[in-house]
C-alpha cells in the first residue's frame, strides 16, 4: 500500500481506522505473533502506512507507528494531525494497542501536544491527544 493523498476529502477516525487494519496482514510478527497497523494523516491530507517489523534481536524491531513516520519524513512531511493503530494478538482483536514510549517519544519530535492518536476499544475507536498519553515527554 503506498502512500494516498486524500484531495479535498475527510478523513474521519473510521477511515483512518480502516486503512490501518489494511496493514496487518503486512506485519513481520513471528516472536510476538502481535501484527500492528498504522495509518498517519499529514496536516496536508496525505496518509503514510506502517506495519511491525520484528527482528529476532528484538532491539531491531520497529513498531507500526515509527515505520509510517519515518516514512513520512523521507517523503518530505513532517507535519503531522493524527494516527491509527490497530492490532491483533494470536490472530484475536483484543485490548486497544497504545503506542509504546518510543513510539510516543518520537511522536513528541514531530507533533503538536494536540496530536490525535486513535486506538479501538472494542469496536469502537477512541481518541487521545499526545499530551494526554505523554503529559511530561521532553524535547530540545
Amino acid at each position: 500500500m503506498d502512500d494516498m493523498l486524500f484531495d479535498g476529502v475527510e478523513i474521519t477516525d473510521d477511515i483512518l481506522m480502516e486503512l490501518a487494519k489494511e496493514l496487518l496482514p503486512r506485519s513481520y510478527a513471528p516472536y510476538s505473533n502481535i501484527n500492528v497497523g498504522a495509518a498517519l494523516l499529514t496536516k496536508g491530507g496525505k496518509v503514510y502506512f506502517g506495519c511491525n517489523v520484528e527482528n529476532s534481536s528484538y532491539s531491531a524491531t520497529m513498531c507500526a507507528e515509527r515505520v509510517a513516520i519515518y516514512t513520512a519524513i523521507a517523503q518530505g512531511d513532517t507535519e503531522f494531525e493524527a494516527i491509527a493503530i490497530t492490532g491483533i494478538k494470536n490472530g484475536d482483536v483484543g485490548e486497544p494497542f497504545f503506542p509504546c514510549g518510543s513510539c510516543l517519544q518520537v511522536m513528541r519530535e514531530f507533533c503538536d501536544d494536540d496530536f490525535k492518536i486513535i486506538v479501538e476499544k472494542g469496536f469502537e475507536n477512541e481518541s487521545y491527544t499526545l499530551k494526554e498519553l505523554l503529559p511530561v515527554g521532553f524535547s530540545l
